[in-house]
C-alpha cells in the first residue's frame, strides 16, 4: 500500500527544462485535448465509461484525467489506483503522470495490485508469511499429471497448463471443469475429464508445498476482501478513485476485484474497445465493457474516434475490415476518423507462394529502408513490422530478410532454430544421415520424403492437428521444415545438383548459425497477438489466406469474429504504409489453390463487396439515461475502387464505387429496366426522374443485382425512405419477376399481353 517506486525508463523531473514542462495548473493539464479527450479529462465525478478506438489517444485522455483531478484538487495521489494489464503499459502510466504533475498515483497491473495488498494484509488476514509464489507452474502440472498416471508430452503439458490457467480466472473448479468447458466451445488437448482430475492433483500438490501462483493471487486478494470487511473497508479507504484500461480484456476474476475494490461507490472511469477483444482464450470478454451502462445507468460514455496514428487511407481499410462484423461487440464498434495527411493507399499483394512472398516482402523492406538520398523510402528498420498469424510462420521471413541483407528481430517468440522442436528434429535428421541406407524407411526415398518420414515420428502429418495451442504449434514448425526440405531439394535440383540428406543437415546448419546472430535494432517480426499495443511507420501483413486468417480451427461465428478483430488489429499498427500479401500455393510449383482472406472481400481491388452490415458509432459523448451501449449512425469515410484499389474523389464515381474507365459487371438487359421503371414512377408522382433515383444509383443497382434489403440498402443513393417506397419494386426487378401492375395505369391491363420480363441472370 505505499507510494509507487520509480522507473528508469521514467525519471522523476529534475532539471529546470523538465520542471518548466510540467503542467503549469489545471487548467494547463488540458491544454491541446480534442473535444472528447477534454470531456474525459473534466469528467471527475460518476462512473465514466471511455470508448476508444485504435490510435485515438486513450492513454493520453485518461493520464490527463487523473492529472487534472489531482491539479484541481478532487483527487489526492494516493488515493487513485490505475489498473492495466502489462508493467510496460503501467510504466508508461506512471511516466506520463509524472510529467502532468501527478507523482504518487499507483499505476498498475491487476496481479501487482493484488499481490500487494495481499502481502501487506496476509499477516492480519491469515497469519504469517504470505505463501511462496511460483513462477511457473509447468512443472508441478507435470508431477500432478504423472500422480494421475496421465503421460503428456511438453507440448500437451503446456496446454494442460493453459486451460487450469482459463479456469482459474472464470472461477471454474476443478470438478466443474468438464461441463464449462464444454459449454464454452472450447478445444481441451486431452480428455476433459483428465484435464480435471490433473488440475484437482495440482491444487493439491500446492497446498501440500505451500506455495500460491499468479491466479491465486488475485482468488485470494478476492477471498480476503469477501471475508474481511474491515480489511475491504482499509483498501475503499486507501482507494477512492479507479481507473481501468483495456477494459475490454478483463476477466471474470479481474472484473470481482473491481467490484470489491469499488464496494458500493461508482468513482469509476473504464477505457475500452470491444472490436480489439482478441484474448477470450484466457478469459477475457468484452461483456463488462458493453453492459457498463446497464450496471451504472448515470454513467457517462465518450467515445474517441479521431485517430491520431494513422492515414485516412490506413484508417479507412481498417473502418472495412469491421463493417461486416457480425455480433454485440460489432453492434458498438467505432467508425475511426483520421485526423492525419493523406499517404500512400495500402498495397494488396498476390505471391505464386510462400517463399516469393517472403522475398517480395523483404525486397519491398529493402526499398523502404534505403535512405532517401540512395532512392529508397528513408524508413528507419525499427520502424517496420512483419505481421503474421502463428509463430511457424516466421521462418521463412527470417531467412528472406536475412538473404536481403536487412537486420530484424523477433518478438514475442523464440527464434524458429531455436524452438524446441526445430532443435529436436534437427537431432533426428542428423542421425538420419548419419544411418543412411541402414535405415529402411530412408532406402529409395527422395529427400523430402525421408524427412517426412523422420518427422513423422515426432508428430508431423500431412494434415495439420484439429484445434489450436502448443499441438498446433509444435506441428506448424514441423511442417515448416517439410516446406523447407521441399524448396532445398527443387532449388538444387533446378541447378542440375544431386543431394544427400546431409546436404539438408549442412543447409539447416548454415541457416540456424546464420540466425544465431546478435539481435540487432532492425525490422520486427510478430504474431498478431504479439503487436498489440504496439505501432510501426510501415506494417506488411502477410499470409493472409482462408485457413490462416481466419484460422482453420475458428468454426464458431464469435471464433471467426475474434479472427477479424486480430486482423483489425494489426491493420491499425500501421501509421502510413500498409502491404498485405498472401500466397495462392504453398511451395514453388504447387497447386493455387489457396483463396485471400475472406475479411478483405470488398477492401482489395476486383472482390466482390458485401453489404454493410452494422453502422459505426461516431465519436461524441452520452450523458447517462441507462440502458446498454447504443450504437450511433454511421459516419462515411473514404471510397475505393472496387476493381483497382484507387481512392475515390467524384461523387458519381463514389456511387458506383469504381473509376469511370475501369470494367464494369453491368446486367445491360436489367439497367433499361430499371429506366423504364423509373420513368413510369416518375410519371405518377410528377416529378423529374431523378428524383426517383439518379442514373449513377441506377448503374450500381444493375451492377450489383441486389438480392435482399440489406444488399440494396447497402448502395449509395439507397436511403431509408426510398427503400421503403421503392424497395420491393427493385428487388423484383432484379430477381426477374414480374411487377404486379394496376389496370389502365399505363394503358396494359392485367391479362395483357406484354411479356414477363427476364430473369437477369440468364445468359
Amino acid at each position: 500500500m505505499t507510494a509507487a517506486t520509480p522507473s528508469p525508463l521514467f525519471p522523476r523531473v529534475s532539471t529546470p527544462a523538465e520542471y518548466a514542462a510540467v503542467p503549469r495548473d489545471a487548467d494547463a493539464v488540458l491544454e491541446g485535448l480534442d473535444p472528447e479527450q477534454r470531456e474525459v479529462a473534466t469528467a471527475l465525478h460518476g462512473p465514466v465509461c471511455v470508448l476508444a478506438g485504435a490510435g485515438t489517444g486513450k492513454t493520453r485522455a485518461i493520464t490527463h484525467r487523473i492529472a487534472y483531478g489531482v491539479r484541481a484538487g478532487v483527487f489526492q495521489p494516493a488515493s487513485v489506483l490505475a489498473v492495466t494489464f502489462t508493467n510496460r503499459a503501467a510504466g508508461e502510466m506512471r511516466g506520463r503522470l509524472r510529467q502532468l504533475g501527478a507523482g504518487g498515483v499507483q499505476a498498475r497491473t491487476f496481479h501487482s495490485a493484488a499481490l500487494r495488498q495481499l502481502q501487506y494484509f496476509w499477516p492480519k488476514a491469515v497469519g504469517g508469511e504470505v505463501p511462496r509464489l511460483l513462477e511457473r507452474k509447468v512443472q508441478l502440472v507435470a508431477e500432478a499429471a504423472a500422480r494421475c498416471r496421465v503421460r503428456l508430452d511438453r507440448n500437451e503439458l503446456r496446454d494442460v497448463t493453459g486451460e487450469i490457467e482459463w479456469s482459474k480466472v472464470t472461477q471454474t473448479v476443478p470438478e466443474d471443469y468438464p461441463a464449462t468447458a464444454a459449454k464454452s466451445g472450447r478445444e481441451a488437448p486431452r480428455d476433459a475429464a483428465e484435464i480435471a482430475r490433473i488440475y484437482a492433483m495440482y491444487e493439491q500438490l500446492k497446498r501440500e508445498r505451500g506455495v500460491i501462483d499468479f491466479e491465486d493471487v488475485l482468488l485470494l486478494t478476492v477471498g480476503v476482501l469477501q471475508e474481511r470487511h474491515d480489511i475491504a473497508d482499509q483498501v475503499r479507504r486507501q482507494y477512492q478513485h479507479f481507473v481501468v484500461d483495456e477494459y475490454q480484456d478483463v476477466s471474470p476474476l479481474q472484473q470481482r476485484l473491481l467490484e470489491l475494490w469499488l464496494g458500493d461507490r461508482e468513482s469509476l472511469c473504464v477505457v475500452g474497445d470491444a472490436s480489439q477483444t482478441i484474448y477470450s482464450f484466457t478469459g477475457a470478454t468484452p461483456d463488462h465493457l458493453l453492459n457498463f451502462r446497464t450496471r451504472h445507468p448515470g454513467a457517462t460514455v465518450v467515445k474517441l474516434v479521431r485517430d491520431y496514428r494513422s492515414t485516412p487511407q490506413v484508417v479507412h481499410l481498417a473502418n472495412g475490415v469491421l463493417a461486416q462484423a457480425r455480433g454485440r461487440a460489432a453492434d458498438h464498434r467505432l467508425e475511426l476518423v483520421s485526423q492525419r495527411e493523406p499517404g500512400p493507399d495500402p498495397v494488396y499483394t498476390a505471391y505464386a507462394d510462400e517463399p516469393a512472398e517472403a522475398e517480395g516482402v523483404a525486397r519491398r523492406i529493402r526499398e523502404l529502408i534505403t535512405p532517401v538520398e540512395q532512392g529508397g523510402g528513408g524508413v528507419p528498420a525499427s520502424e517496420v513490422a512483419i505481421l503474421y498469424r502463428v509463430n511457424a510462420q516466421s521462418e521463412v521471413y527470417e531467412q528472406a530478410l536475412a538473404d536481403a541483407q536487412v537486420p530484424y528481430q523477433l518478438r514475442g517468440a523464440e527464434r524458429f532454430f531455436e524452438r524446441p522442436e526445430v532443435r529436436e528434429a534437427g537431432l533426428l535428421l542428423r542421425g538420419a544421415a548419419r544411418a543412411g541406407s541402414a535405415d529402411p524407411a530412408l532406402t529409395d526415398a527422395d529427400i523430402p520424403s525421408q524427412v517426412r518420414a523422420v518427422l513423422g515420428t515426432r508428430g508431423w502429418t500431412p494434415e495439420p492437428p484439429a484445434g489450436s495451442g502448443a499441438v498446433r504449434d509444435r506441428w506448424e514448425s514441423l511442417a515448416a521444415l517439410v516446406r523447407l526440405a521441399e524448396q532445398f531439394c527443387a532449388s538444387q535440383l533446378a541447378a542440375g545438383r544431386q543431394v544427400t540428406l546431409a546436404d539438408l543437415v549442412a543447409e539447416l546448419d548454415e541457416r540456424a548459425a546464420a540466425q544465431h546472430a546478435p539481435t540487432v535494432e532492425g525490422v520486427t517480426l510478430a504474431s498478431l497477438h504479439a503487436a498489440k499495443g504496439l505501432e510501426w511507420d510501415a506494417v506488411f501483413l502477410v499470409g493472409l489466406t482462408e485457413g490462416m486468417v481466419p484460422i482453420t480451427y475458428a468454426k464458431t461465428d464469435p471464433q471467426v469474429e475474434e479472427e477479424r478483430r486480430l486482423l483489425y488489429v494489426g491493420v491499425t499498427r500501421a501509421r502510413r504504409h500498409l502491404a498485405l500479401s498472401w500466397a495462392l500455393s504453398r511451395s514453388p510449383g504447387g497447386r493455387a489453390n489457396r483463396r485471400p482472406s475472406r475479411f478483405l472481400n470488398g477492401l482489395r481491388p476486383g472482390s466482390a463487396a458485401p453489404a454493410p452490415r452494422t453502422p459505426g458509432g461516431a465519436g461524441g459523448i452520452e450523458r447517462g439515461s441507462g440502458g446498454a451501449i447504443a450504437p450511433v449512425r454511421k459516419r462515411r469515410g473514404p471510397v475505393h475502387c472496387r476493381v483497382c484499389g484507387r481512392t475515390l474523389t467524384d461523387a458519381g464515381e463514389m456511387k458506383l464505387r469504381r473509376c469511370e474507365d475501369c470494367p464494369s459487371e453491368l446486367d445491360e438487359a436489367l439497367y433499361e429496366r430499371l429506366r423504364d421503371w423509373r420513368a413510369e414512377q416518375a410519371g405518377q408522382l410528377g416529378q423529374p426522374a431523378y428524383c426517383v433515383f439518379t442514373d449513377k444509383t441506377l448503374l450500381a443497382i444493375a451492377e450489383a443485382v441486389p438480392g435482399t434489403e440489406g444488399e440494396l440498402s447497402g448502395i449509395p443513393g439507397v436511403g431509408r425512405r426510398k427503400l421503403d417506397k421503392f424497395g420491393a419494386d427493385v428487388l423484383a426487378l432484379c430477381s426477374g419477376r414480374e411487377l404486379a401492375r394496376a389496370e389502365g395505369v399505363d394503358g396494359i391491363s392485367g391479362n395483357g399481353s406484354e411479356e414477363p420480363a427476364r430473369n437477369s441472370t440468364e445468359k
